[in-house]
Formats: C-alpha cells, sequence, structure tokens
C-alpha cells in the first residue's frame, strides 16, 4: 500500500510551494548572471572599457591632456617616445 501522492513521493521529491519558490528564484539568479556576462563581454570585445580608452578628441578632459604631455615634453620630464605613446593614446 502506497501513501502520500504518488511519484513526488516515492521519489523523495515534493518540497511543497517552498521547493518550488526555490528553483524559480535560482533560475532568475542563472539568467541575470548570464545576461550581465553577456553585457561584460560585449563591451569588453568592443573596446569600450571606460576609462583605459582616456580622453576622446573633443571630449571633456582633452585639451588639458594634450597641453600637459605637451608641457611634460617640453620640460624633459618624457622623452619623445613617451610623448607620442600619449599622443597615440589620446587619438591626437
Amino acid at each position: 500500500m502506497m501513501y502520500g501522492n504518488g511519484y513526488n513521493t516515492m521519489m523523495g521529491g515534493g518540497g511543497g510551494w517552498f521547493g518550488g519558490l526555490l528553483i524559480i528564484f535560482f533560475g532568475i539568479l542563472v539568467l541575470v548572471g548570464v545576461v550581465l556576462l553577456v553585457v561584460w563581454l560585449v563591451k569588453s570585445m568592443s573596446g569600450h572599457g571606460g576609462a583605459a580608452a582616456g580622453p576622446q578628441p573633443g571630449a571633456p578632459g582633452h585639451d588639458e591632456a594634450v597641453t600637459l604631455a605637451r608641457k611634460r615634453f617640453a620640460s624633459g620630464e618624457i622623452t619623445k617616445e613617451q610623448f607620442d605613446e600619449i599622443m597615440q593614446a589620446l587619438g591626437s
């Protein structure tokens, strides 16, 4: 004679409503994680990594960065190679 409600009880399942909510919660958590991973991958592959790109021409701070690089080169604080590297990074 079997007691319970069939297959779930025989196989050790039947967590009730709490088990169902837990499965839904973890499913949503995994889905959000996958979406965040895809967004991060797309950003890193497109080269829009943020501060590492430096100020773009016309952006606030670009002219100041160029002026500072020129002053440092003129005063002998940086070499010609370093100056060229800075200017290339700034896109100037």
